[in-house]
């Protein structure tokens, strides 16, 4: 009889198993066509997505009556062996399809209704309803598409070509989005798990606390370095919170911040943990295939807004602390000296500076990641020699779990791939660009702030690489028809979809921050995205100001850098209300204006933005205490 601990150890199995595969591939041991490992990556992570044992499953742990149990238990073991056949039978007549040019059968039609349904269930089942909604709005468009209006219609399309064009081939289920989730994204969610099972956390929460000891705001400050040296493992925001927040949230609120203070600074922080190079979210090698460059480049391009975004809430932290004169705490002095903290990390840091080193040199990301994977692997068994049992332990844990991360990146792939392949299928694509270029009557920066509004309306509901991929397909095309530079475009939209997880109603990454501070969800989403605002306002740079993503010569990238720091604190200074003394409303609009005029990088405004907060300075140091209440209380 099949019980949930045998299903458990079949999970496991097969979860190194499909880690050890990808190993191989990428080592050169095992060889096969880009197709065969898409379909296989897909068959075997949909088999595991109905067999992983999710919280809301029925069991008689959870109450549910033995009966209902194994009901439940046996529906996901058959939906399981559903996948395994067709995702086989796919396999096995994907190339007959090809080399006949395109030859199929009624039993090709029925088997790819099946993997669509599948992927539609699991993608449910694991991100949720909303994204599975918008692919069958989409799936169900070329049935309805001779009945809509004239500015979307085309000729209608049957179930068996549309069946057969999203599951048999490339440019559907198994298209570029699945491609990179097999790739690049499963080698990084490895090396990723064996930092972590390796301490790989603990180490960067040492180096944070030991780069912050005894300055003022330690805690938050710790809050800000780990959450960015950790966001380069995890790239997700609410895994970051879930991990780093356990740590600094409580630090935080013993130090004097509020509890909804605390798991704000926390979400804030976590969120750009997916925009931190090297190792960014899923979605930035998504974005690497889909616009043709290598990953190298959008890492290049990323470094300054991550920076920009992370020395925002850095002025933050610092200001707020200074402004209600939190003391420093022993804690903040307690941490190990920074020496001592990097010999400890040796085995940490040497896969890590290699891992970004090769891929600044042009190597690809899963080969860089492999020997970077091997470097670790090498230089915790070293250091752990004496426990060669828990090595081993831990490796195959680090396999475990480096597959398991990859699930539902890969399902959301997979439904990414089913809105993609009807764009293409039936030429929705243009006609959405068309009109969304005739709503923004051609002007870029108003398709930006549409683009804008939309990324965070979809990213309320769906995880950054899931929004982005939909973006990116639909709406990043019509902003580089007028003219956005291509990165710029996808940039823009990647951005959107991270902070996302901080901006009201729907901010996950706040609920989880808010739940580990015991505050109330509303007030921490709402301070989250207070302390966010800034980075609602970078993307907009990045159009202003390409330097901002390494397009330009040294010294425009070096002034555009100085303007953004600038142009961050004015912003992060109006947030806090304070700029040498508690600002006023007027002070605080003042210093938000400076901002908005630095952000727009053009020289008289940077002029008029440094002269008014040249004035804001002045006027607060010299001008006594009745001139001074123009601008500060």
């Amino acid at each position: 009889m099949l019980t949930i601990e045998g299903l458990s150890y079949v999970v496991t199995v097969v979860a190194i198993g499909l880690s050890l595969w990808h190993l191989a591939i990428v080592a050169g041991f095992l060889t096969y066509s880009t197709l065969d490992i898409r379909i296989l990556h897909l068959t075997v992570l949909l088999a595991l997505v109905f067999l992983v044992r999710l919280p809301r499953d029925n069991s008689v742990e959870n109450g549910a009556s033995p009966k209902r149990a194994a009901f439940g238990l046996s529906l996901r073991v058959v939906c399981a062996l559903i996948a395994v056949g067709a995702g086989l039978y796919t396999y096995f007549r994907w190339r007959p399809i090809a080399f006949s040019g395109g030859v199929t059968t009624d039993l090709d039609a029925r088997v790819g209704l099946v993997m669509i349904a599948l992927v539609l269930i699991a993608v449910s089942r694991r991100i949720g309803l909303f994204l599975s909604l918008i692919a069958v709005v989409f799936l169900l468009y070329p049935f309805v598409s001779s009945y809509l209006p004239e500015v979307i219609s085309t000729r209608g399309y049957g179930w068996e070509r549309v069946s057969i064009f999203l599951a048999t081939g490339g440019e559907g289920i198994f298209g570029i989005p699945l491609g990179v989730s097999a790739s690049y994204i499963i080698i990084f969610t490895i090396f990723g798990a064996f930092l972590n099972n390796f301490g790989a956390g603990d180490f960067f929460f040492q180096l944070a606390h030991s780069l912050t000891r005894g300055a003022r705001a330690a805690s938050a400050k710790t809050a800000v370095i780990f959450s960015t040296l950790l966001g380069m493992i995890s790239g997700s925001a609410a895994g970051n919170v879930a991990v780093t927040g356990t740590m600094t949230i409580p630090m935080m609120k013993r130090e004097g911040y509020t509890p909804n203070q605390a798991a704000a600074i926390e979400a804030v922080v976590s969120t750009g943990g997916q925009i931190m190079p090297p190792i960014m979210g899923a979605a930035a090698f998504i974005m690497a295939e889909i616009i043709g460059r290598p990953y190298s480049e959008v890492m290049t391009a990323a470094l300054i807004p991550a920076l920009l975004f992370f020395s925002s809430i850095f002025f933050i932290v610092h200001l707020q602390a200074v402004k209600v004169n939190l003391p420093r705490t022993e804690a903040a002095s307690d941490a190990p000296p920074l020496r001592r903290s990097l010999l400890a990390g040796t085995r940490f840091m040497v896969p890590f500076f290699t891992l970004i080193g090769m891929m600044l040199a042009g190597y690809s990301p899963f080969r860089a990641s492999f020997i970077a994977l091997i470097l670790l692997l090498v230089g915790c068994t070293l250091y752990e020699w004496r426990d060669l049992r828990g090595v081993l332990h831990k490796t195959l844990k680090s396999l475990e779990d480096g597959a398991l991360a990859v699930l539902s990146i890969a399902v959301a792939c997979a439904a990414a791939g089913i809105v993609a392949g009807v764009l293409s299928m039936t030429g929705l694509g243009s006609k959405i660009s068309s009109l969304i270029i005739v709503l923004a009557a051609g002007e870029p920066l108003l398709a930006l702030a549409m683009t804008a509004v939309l990324a965070i309306i979809l990213g309320m509901g769906l995880p950054t690489t899931a929004a982005y991929l939909i973006l990116a397909t639909v709406v990043a095309p019509p902003l580089v028809q007028m003219g956005v530079p291509l990165l710029t475009a996808h940039m823009f939209v990647f951005f959107f979809g991270c902070i996302s997880t901080i901006t009201p109603p729907v901010a996950l990454a706040s609920y989880v921050a808010a739940g580990i501070a015991g505050s109330d969800i509303n007030r921490t989403s709402w301070t989250a995205f207070t302390y966010g605002i800034t980075s609602y306002i970078l993307p907009f740079m990045f159009f202003f100001s390409p330097a901002l993503l390494m397009q330009g010569s040294g010294m425009n990238v070096t002034v555009a850098v100085m303007t953004g720091l600038l142009a961050v604190f004015c912003i992060s200074s109006a947030v806090v209300g304070y700029f040498r003394r508690s600002l006023n409303q007027i002070g605080r609009g003042a210093m938000a204006l400076s901002g908005l005029l630095l952000i727009y990088q053009e020289q008289t405004s940077s002029v008029i933005a440094l002269l008014m907060l040249t004035g804001v300075a002045l006027v607060i140091q010299f001008g006594g205490p009745r001139v001074a209440l123009l601008v500060a209380k």
